[in-house]
């Protein structure tokens, strides 16, 4: 088969595009033939070294196919993600994959094999975030931090699923998560500007998809016991706050790691995302699609993070088996 591989840490330039053996299913496992396959910030930081991926390598996290043989139906169209895929066991960016039967997830059938394969790791993120962590609920005001971004996006349409309202913040006044206000933090304080929309109060819950000196203000934004989740950071790891202002404001500071998910955790979030889709609740992006031959191209438009776009490897160029 067709694989996208690194044997080195670098720039996307690394990758290169290889014939590796097609991996064979075990008991309680299938084989999927990738039909498409997403490139995520996440695999640019991977091929870069940040996750100390074992080499040599395939990349990609996110992918949709169709399963060909194993301990599931045959033929039946998948989507998802998986633990450790592109680190410690070679991901999506490949003709065939072979996971446990137990981390499939049935592909919406209002979604294209190209929409599918986009939603992995941002949906994920926001859906781990809000729901999982945040326990988000009806009537529930929440700031999102970072608003335009792929998460930022996923978190908002989640939320409006969830009858909440959406206070985004940004570096710039565009709106494409359709947020029900957007602050544009590069005129705006942050925090005041939270406490005017909600009469002084502050929100409920904040998804700080941005971290660094985004965080303080964000934390300051909560009403009293409200729920600050981090899921990011800049290149400066630390942050410093009030603490007396912390505790005497109740406020609870979660953390959320999705690459410490399960398989079946995956495959179950993936699950309970499917009915957003096929209820209109939940949109798939804007993508771009590319052959596997050019997959460097695709890795360096990530790189640029110009559009708001995702980027879609279509690895599978053979017939299903």
């Amino acid at each position: 088969m067709k694989a996208l591989q690194f044997s080195t840490y670098g720039p996307p330039a690394v990758l290169t595009v290889k014939e590796l053996a097609r991996p064979e299913p075990r008991k309680g496992e299938v084989l999927i033939q990738i039909k498409a396959a997403a490139v995520n910030p996440s695999d640019v930081k991977n091929v870069a070294g940040l996750f100390k991926a074992q080499l040599p390598r395939v990349p990609g996290r996110d992918y949709a196919g169709v399963v060909v043989s194993g301990d599931a139906e045959k033929g039946l169209e998948v989507w998802g993600s998986g633990p450790g895929f592109g680190v410690v066991r070679d991901g999506t960016h490949a003709e065939y994959i072979v996971i446990p039967a137990e981390w499939v997830s049935q592909k919406p059938p209002v979604l294209s094999m190209e929409q599918a394969a986009a939603i992995g790791v941002p949906y994920i993120a926001a859906w781990s975030s809000l729901v999982m962590a945040g326990n988000i609920q009806a009537g529930e005001t929440i700031l999102i931090v970072g608003v335009s971004g792929a998460v930022g996006r996923a978190a908002t349409e989640i939320a409006h699923w969830k009858k909440a309202r959406v206070l985004g913040a940004s570096t710039n006044s565009d709106n494409p998560s359709k947020a029900d206000a957007l602050i544009n933090t590069t005129t705006d304080s942050l925090d005041y500007k939270v406490r005017e929309l909600t009469d002084g109060k502050g929100v409920d819950l904040v998804l700080d998809a941005v971290g660094g000196p985004m965080f303080e203000p964000s934390l300051k934004s909560l009403r009293y016991g409200g729920r600050h989740i981090a899921i990011s950071s800049t290149e400066d790891r630390r942050v410093s706050f009030d603490l007396v202002d912390f505790y005497h404001n109740g406020s609870h500071l979660i953390g959320v790691d999705t690459m410490k998910l399960t398989g079946p955790e995956i495959a179950d979030l993936m699950n309970g995302l499917r009915a957003g889709f096929e209820e209109g609740y939940l949109q798939a992006p804007t993508i771009t699609t590319w052959p596997l031959e050019r997959a460097v191209e695709a890795y360096e438009d990530v790189v640029k993070g110009d559009l708001p776009t995702k980027h879609i490897l279509i690895p599978c160029t053979t017939k299903q088996l």
